[in-house]
């Protein structure tokens, strides 16, 4: 026990000097949300018994009081963002010379977050330079240094991605250039940006996206750009939650719950990408937060982080760009191309309503694979058939969002519900489409409800 307390403290005096080194970056803003309070469970009273003489008069029988239904319980306030808030406030007083309240600032933090190691260097931090003055990083006994190199080097990136992410938090008027259009029913939408470790909530109002939460994430242990089953590494592309998946049918590893994404999306398929099974999920409960490269592709949160995106997003209807590094920029600097990609779409809408096939076909690429590996040829006949069956009333495109992924290839993944004049539905498809040369084409396109 004596020497794990001797390497919680050296490690704990080499992170502060660390931060009083990057303090400059961590002004600490109030950015917590007002927890919601615990609403009361309603308990059903007893009904009353019969009065005494009507109990005289009527024959002695059994009776069966119905029991009234226990309220569910209110969820847990939300507590997201707090403990890596409270930390950044505990370096700042740190940075300002106010060691004293630093100190009882982490002791509390430490309280509240025991699984926090983070909290728990601060605190030995502040302890260790009581007794003695921090000359440099790694100022510890060689022989803890060599043991403890690896979790030294993770915490120590892992505090700098928080602090920096903090310091370069964008402006509430620019979104990530991904995010080109989202109907009203998408009413949330997720970015991250694997080189801050960091993952962005936004809320979908009548102006726009609109940022309410940002968090320290984990990636693969190998990095990103995912490419083959087993790799360790985080894809990256633009994908959509899939589903919520209960805690209760999960194995503790993974916290308070899990949203898988639909990797590989049909464009990782085109490029023969392979693997499985990347979700967004939370820690163990004896780690509060992981090392920044510490899954075998998923993104982490820590567990109060997560439990915000599980009341907050909605399965099928929540995009999830996944970046080397997220382009922020204002909505209207890219509403030129928007247009213009518009323009395109309006135009395979008015070839399909119109029912001629060789303009819509002009429309699809020569390599165009549809769902369930469908040949354009194939997939020429169905088409043929939805116009047929169209008689030429005219099909609107509701729903949309268009979202923009550029890597090798530039292309636009659209969705959007294909309803005929007439009809009070349609199916909801999927097209991407890849420019190519001077002219979108589309590449994949499947229904997907």
């Amino acid at each position: 026990m004596g020497s794990l307390v001797s390497l919680r403290g050296a490690l704990a005096a080499l992170l502060c000097l660390l931060l009083v080194q990057l303090g400059g970056h961590a002004q600490a803003k109030n950015l917590g949300s007002t927890p919601k309070l615990r609403a009361s469970a309603a308990q059903g009273a007893p009904a009353k018994s019969a009065s005494r003489g009507t109990q005289a008069a009527r024959k002695p029988q059994a009776t069966r009081t119905k029991k009234a239904r226990p309220a569910p319980p209110a969820p847990a306030p939300l507590r997201d963002g707090q403990a890596e808030e409270r930390l950044l406030q505990v370096l700042e007083l740190t940075r300002q010379g106010q060691t004293r309240d630093a100190l009882t600032q982490a002791e509390r933090l430490v309280r509240d977050y025991p699984n926090f190691q983070l909290a728990q260097l601060a605190l030995g931090d502040l302890l260790a330079a009581r007794a003695r003055p921090l000359q440099q990083p790694g100022d510890v006994p060689s022989a803890l240094h060599a043991e403890a190199r690896t979790t030294l080097l993770e915490l120590r990136t892992e505090l700098q991605r928080r602090v920096e992410a903090r310091g370069a938090r964008p402006g509430q008027q620019k979104v990530p250039s991904q995010f080109l259009e989202l109907a009203p029913r998408y009413r949330h939408a997720i970015a991250v940006d694997a080189s801050r470790s960091r993952l962005y909530l936004f809320e979908n109002t009548p102006q726009g996206l609109r940022l309410v939460a940002d968090y320290y994430a984990s990636v693969g242990k190998l990095g990103i750009e995912k490419s083959v089953e087993g790799d360790q590494r985080t894809p990256l592309g633009v994908y959509f939650i899939t589903s919520r998946l209960d805690p209760a049918t999960l194995r503790d590893f993974y916290g308070a719950g899990a949203l898988p994404l639909n990797y590989p999306n049909p464009l990782d398929q085109l490029r023969g990408k392979t693997g499985s099974g990347i979700w967004l999920h939370g820690t163990p409960p004896d780690q509060f937060s992981r090392a920044p490269q510490a899954t075998d592709g998923c993104v982490a949160l820590a567990n109060p982080d997560l439990e915000r995106l599980l009341r907050t997003v909605e399965p099928r209807t929540t995009p999830v760009v996944i970046a080397r590094q997220l382009d922020w920029v204002a909505p209207q600097s890219v509403q030129a191309e928007h247009k213009a990609f518009e323009a395109v779409l309006d135009g395979w809408r008015n070839a399909k309503t119109a029912g001629d096939m060789q303009r819509l076909m002009a429309f699809y690429a020569p390599d165009f694979q549809g769902q369930r590996k469908t040949t354009l040829a194939q997939w020429a006949t169905a088409l043929h058939a939805e116009t047929q069956a169209l008689g030429g009333r005219e099909i609107e495109l509701k729903d949309k969002a268009i979202l923009r992924w550029t890597d090798s290839m530039d292309t636009m993944v659209v969705t959007f519900g294909e309803v005929a004049s007439g009809s009070r539905t349609g199916p909801v498809k999927r097209q991407f489409w890849a420019r190519r040369g001077k002219h979108w084409q589309i590449i994949y396109e499947g229904v997907i409800g």
